[in-house]
C-alpha cells in the first residue's frame, strides 16, 4: 500500500442506439446498445480511513442534490463487493465530486461504481486487468462495465456484454439537461405498456449506425441514432418532445433522448454548431441546464495518488 488516496476520473455515456427486445420470463429485457464515452466526468476519490470507521461517504458537485450515501449508492455497493471478493478493509472515505446527472440516463451511478473498483484495484494493488474489473462490475450493473471499459462499445445481453466497436473520429455534444430525473424501471414498464400486443423484435446492432462509426461520418451518425425507450421516456415527460423539436430547428444533425432519459443529446457539427445549439437551448425556456462534451473518452482512470 504505497499510498493513501487515489483519485479516479469516471465519464457519463451516450447511447448512440438502445435496442429493447421483449420482457423476459427472468423479469428483464435482452438489449443491444451502442455506449459512448463522453467527456463529462464524476470525480471519485477513495482514501484509507481510521480502523473500525467503515466506508463513509460525501459528496459535492452540481448534480449532488438528492444522491443517497448509505447501502443505496452503487459506489458503496461496489466498495463492499471489491472488499467481500478480496478480503480487504471497509475502513474507507470515498468522496463523489458529481457532474454527471442523477437520474439523467447518463450512467452516473454506473460511472461512480466503476470508478470504485478502479480505485480499489490501485489503492490495494491488487493489479487487476480491465476484463477482470468489467466481469466484477457486471455483477453491479448493466452499465458498470462500461464506465471501465470507456470509448466506443456494443453492449448485448444487459448491455453489460462488451465488444469495443471499430470507429473513427471525435463528435461533439450538447446536453439538455432536466430539472428532475425519470426512473429507469418506470421507463421500461411504459415501454412495456406502449408495445403491449405487439410482435416485438430481438434486438439487433444498427448496421448503418456502424458504418458510420467506422467512417468518422458525423452526419451519418446523426441519422441513425435510436433509442427503443424514447418513446417511452418522451411519454412520461411530454416536455422531452419540445426539446428535441428546438435541437432540430437550431440544426443538431441528430437528437437522441440517452438511456431511459431525461437527458436528451444533440450531435452537432463542430464547436461552432455547439455554441450555438447551447445558446439556443439557453434561452428556450424548456431545459433546466445544458452542457457541452466530445467523444469518445478512456474509462475510469487513476488521475491523482495522494
Amino acid at each position: 500500500m504505497s499510498t493513501r488516496g487515489v483519485v479516479v476520473r469516471v465519464p457519463a455515456k451516450i447511447n448512440l442506439q438502445l435496442a429493447v427486445g421483449p420482457l423476459g420470463s427472468d423479469g428483464f429485457h435482452e438489449v443491444t446498445s451502442v455506449f459512448q464515452a463522453i467527456s463529462l466526468f464524476d470525480d471519485v476519490t477513495l482514501k484509507f480511513a481510521p480502523d473500525n470507521s467503515g466506508i463513509k461517504l460525501t459528496l459535492s458537485g452540481p448534480t449532488s442534490n438528492g444522491v443517497p450515501v448509505d447501502d443505496e449508492n452503487l459506489a458503496v455497493r461496489a466498495a463492499k463487493l471489491m472488499a467481500d471478493k478480496f478480503d480487504l478493509s471497509t475502513d474507507l472515505a470515498i468522496h463523489l465530486k458529481k457532474e454527471i446527472p442523477v437520474a439523467g440516463g447518463m450512467a452516473g451511478g454506473s460511472a461512480d461504481a466503476a470508478g470504485i473498483i478502479v480505485a480499489m484495484d490501485a489503492l490495494f494493488e491488487i493489479g487487476l486487468s480491465r476484463d477482470e474489473m468489467e466481469i466484477i462490475a457486471a455483477q453491479l450493473g448493466s452499465d458498470v462495465p462500461f464506465g471501465i471499459s470507456g470509448g466506443i462499445a456494443i453492449g448485448r445481453g444487459r448491455g453489460d456484454q462488451l465488444t469495443p466497436a471499430l470507429t473513427r473520429g471525435n463528435y461533439h455534444w450538447v446536453l439538455a439537461l432536466s430539472g428532475q430525473g425519470l426512473s429507469t424501471p418506470a421507463v421500461y414498464q411504459e415501454c412495456d405498456r406502449l408495445r403491449e400486443g405487439l410482435d416485438v423484435a430481438s434486438p439487433l446492432v444498427s448496421d448503418p449506425m456502424m458504418q458510420a462509426l467506422r467512417a468518422g461520418d458525423a452526419t451519418a451518425l446523426g441519422l441513425a441514432l435510436s433509442n427503443d425507450l424514447q418513446a417511452a421516456a418522451c411519454s412520461l415527460r411530454p416536455a422531452l418532445r419540445l426539446v428535441l423539436d428546438v435541437g432540430k430547428d437550431y440544426g443538431a444533425l441528430g437528437g437522441i433522448v440517452s438511456g431511459s432519459g431525461p437527458t436528451v443529446a444533440f450531435l452537432v457539427e463542430d464547436e461552432e454548431k455547439s455554441m450555438d445549439l447551447t445558446v439556443a437551448l439557453s434561452s428556450s425556456g424548456v431545459v433546466a441546464g445544458v452542457v457541452r462534451a466530445s467523444g469518445p473518452v478512456h474509462g475510469a482512470r487513476v488521475i491523482q495518488s495522494i
